[in-house]
């Protein structure tokens, strides 16, 4: 899309705030009003308008297309949104651990054993650690507490999580995240241990690093609309 106006702005709308391209409100693909919780995220979006240049470049609207998705895919169904998040709890990441090599072994502790500790404080929950391949369910008390907890969050917060959490594959990062005790270079690295391990060991993947570039501007994206939540 070329583009067609001359600033973006803030304006008000729905009890919110709304972002407008000269005089044309900015609507979601659904055609529903874009309209935001806060002042600060609205900047945001009217910020990442206003630095496009002579044609749109859809990547560089994140904040955007999170709220787009907050408006368009979550506020149908928030309750239904929220438990598909808490059910990477069943396998969360962190209690996943390999059997060998033992510098690995020893590195998946040192880095990720701290947060379980943190969601035993934070939530009085408690994670079965399972070595290898075999499946072992959670305790029942941690995924429902786990469930509750996504449910307290609104569209917007749930939406901003998604990619947090299906980047990284664990409903416990997204809860430190939103709690604002892990930062986005820490959820990417807790959150892709092991591959930057193997990397540390073996090289880097030339391939494979353009898709990590991407995903984790995706994930660092995500976490600033949280910020700009709060």
């Amino acid at each position: 899309m070329k583009r067609f106006w001359t600033a973006a702005r803030v304006t008000t709308a729905d009890g919110g705030w709304g972002v407008a391209l000269d005089d044309r409100p900015l609507r979601t693909p659904a055609r529903a009003n874009l309209a935001v919780p806060t002042l600060a995220l609205a900047e945001g979006i009217a910020g990442e308008w206003n630095a496009q240049g002579e044609r749109v470049n859809p990547r560089s609207l994140p904040l955007t297309g999170l709220a787009n998705a907050a408006i368009d895919r979550v506020m149908p169904d928030v309750a239904g949104f929220a438990s598909s998040l808490a059910v990477f709890a069943e396998n969360e990441l962190l209690a996943y651990r390999a059997d060998y090599p033992a510098p690995l072994v020893d590195h998946q502790a040192a880095y990720w054993d701290p947060w379980l500790a943190w969601a035993r404080r934070r939530y009085d929950i408690e994670f079965t650690v399972v070595t290898g391949i075999i499946h072992a369910p959670q305790p029942s008390a941690t995924l429902a507490r786990i469930t509750s907890a996504y449910r307290a969050f609104d569209a917007f917060r749930l939406a901003a999580l998604n990619p947090v959490v299906t980047i990284s594959g664990s409903a416990l990062i997204g809860l430190a995240v939103a709690d604002g005790a892990m930062d986005a270079a820490t959820a990417w690295s807790i959150g892709h241990l092991d591959e930057l391990w193997q990397a540390d060991q073996w090289g880097k993947d030339p391939l494979a690093e353009a898709g990590h570039a991407e995903r984790q501007a995706d994930l660092g994206a995500a976490v600033a609309m949280l910020a700009l939540l709060a």
